[in-house]
């Protein structure tokens, strides 16, 4: 998915933008890069982080990188930040989202005689196409919009400039950006919860399409939000980090009411309750404190040498490092029928593991309550399980087993309790080799984040969303 963080400052910021981008970490695992700015021009840092964690590439990097304003990003894609020479001026821009029409976009450039520069991987950089989309106009207030406008999909963006840090969010609001105060500074992050330790406060949510400029002084819009938004439901059920606000909705809280959603229909009798670590314990203690069902942790997490944000991209190695980093503890699993909690069910093969350790655990029932509805959508708006087919999704195999085909008609499936979606959850069970398995129905995860529908991004669940 990607985060990033941005920091005006009267002195330098330098060791606020560093440990601001660390707090991103959990949003991206492939790219991190940091950018200042000073009188002596600007100053960047790009570095992997597939075999290390953020801290640890960047921390040597600090006192090379003085400016009183700079950007830094995680980014699941690109090398990040980009710096441009462009009659608008030099400037450095970095994204966070998903541009779907990336192809559509690319060849309409190379049909105005545009050039881009080859990655490593071969590819286009995202963010070097929304540079060029900046500077088909004569503002960055009009090349910013011109880019939002022909993105489809979703693409936020700060743009670190001489003026000050342009920062827009993505046409729908699909991700979120909030503008963090302090004495004499002010910040811009895709997570609230970056701000606490720094000595932020929340001054304002960026709306949908909305442009502000921030600088030493303060913000101002350059350009009022829209009135459309489709914020990311993901957010707040597995992306987002428990300390973070979106539209004034904490994250944790979000969490214990889809816990609690669950529990009220409740019809299994369980010893204890648990989550799986980390974003499922937030669920799991919402659904404990209203069943009254026990939490435990039959499970618990080895944090010291597996850092938060090392997880490689091959995805065998994803779920060998997402099994090493659990350690069950048999004393508490023997003989016991268990409610686990967790945020979702994407391809099933690590919950698959997990079930299989808990039955040579001598677990007697193992009941999986998941905190948002079945995913049968892959997401077209931002990276979250862009690099697995259709048929890796856990209802979409459960579909094609039914059907036989890669059915095009998903609408039944997605509505709980209907016959098409009971036999999905049936074949579901029965390749984890779990008890039973129960998600989230979609209107009690709305009534569990608070806003209406209209204003939520639900495509994965039901196909709903659009560009």
């Amino acid at each position: 998915m990607g985060g990033f963080f941005g920091c005006t400052s009267k002195q330098d910021c330098n060791k606020e933008l560093f440990y601001g981008t660390d707090y991103l970490s959990h949003l991206g695992t492939k790219r991190g890069g940091l950018a200042t700015l000073n009188k002596d021009g600007f100053h960047r840092t790009i570095h992997s982080l597939e075999n290390a964690y953020f801290r640890s590439k960047f921390e040597s990097d600090i006192e090379n990188l003085p400016g009183n304003m700079g950007v830094g990003v995680i980014s699941d894609t690109d090398s990040q930040p980009i710096i441009i020479h462009s009659h608008l001026g030099k400037f450095a821009v970095v994204t966070i989202g998903k541009i779907a029409n990336l192809d559509e976009l690319t060849q309409e450039a190379f049909s105005q005689n545009v050039h881009f520069a080859e990655t490593s991987q071969g590819d286009i950089n995202p963010t070097e196409l929304v540079s060029i989309l900046i500077n088909q106009k004569d503002s960055f207030k009009e090349g910013i919009l011109n880019a939002q406008t022909k993105i489809k999909g979703s693409c936020s963006m700060m743009v670190l400039t001489d003026s000050g840090i342009f920062v827009a969010r993505d046409r729908l609001g699909r991700t979120p950006v909030i503008i963090g105060k302090r004495d004499n500074a002010f910040a811009a992050s895709s997570e609230s919860s970056a701000f606490s330790n720094l000595g932020f406060e929340t001054e304002y949510y960026v709306g949908p399409n909305e442009i502000v400029l921030m600088t030493q002084e303060g913000i101002q819009q350059v350009q009022p939000p829209g009135d459309e938004m489709q914020v990311c439901s993901f957010l707040w059920v597995y992306y987002g980090y428990p300390a973070s606000t979106y539209e004034g909705i904490n994250t944790e809280n979000v969490r214990y009411n889809c816990g609690a959603a669950l529990a009220k229909r409740e019809t299994e009798k369980a010893d204890l309750v648990a989550g799986i670590p980390d974003s499922g314990i937030g669920h799991a203690i919402g659904f404990a404190n209203y069943s009254k069902i026990p939490y435990m942790r039959p499970y618990v997490k080895y944090t010291p040498t597996w850092p938060r944000s090392f997880m490689p991209q091959n995805q065998e190695m994803r779920d060998l490092v997402a099994r090493m980093k659990l350690i069950p503890i048999k004393e508490i699993i023997k003989g016991k029928s268990i409610i686990f909690c967790d945020d979702s069910v994407v391809r099933g093969t690590q919950l698959k593991d997990n079930t299989q350790i808990l039955y040579e655990y001598g677990a007697k029932e193992v009941h999986m309550r998941i905190a948002c509805p079945c995913l049968i959508h892959p997401c077209e708006f931002l990276n979250f399980s862009t690099s697995r087919s259709t048929l890796d999704l856990a209802g979409r195999k459960a579909i094609f087993e039914i059907e036989g085909t890669e059915s095009t008609d998903l609408t039944d499936y997605a509505v709980d309790g209907s016959k098409k979606h009971t036999a999905m959850i049936d074949k579901i069970i029965d390749r984890l080799k779990l008890t039973s398995i129960r998600y989230q129905k979609l209107e009690d995860l709305i009534e569990a984040i608070g806003l209406p529908k209209k204003r939520l991004c639900t495509h994965c669940w039901d196909g709903s969303s659009h560009f």
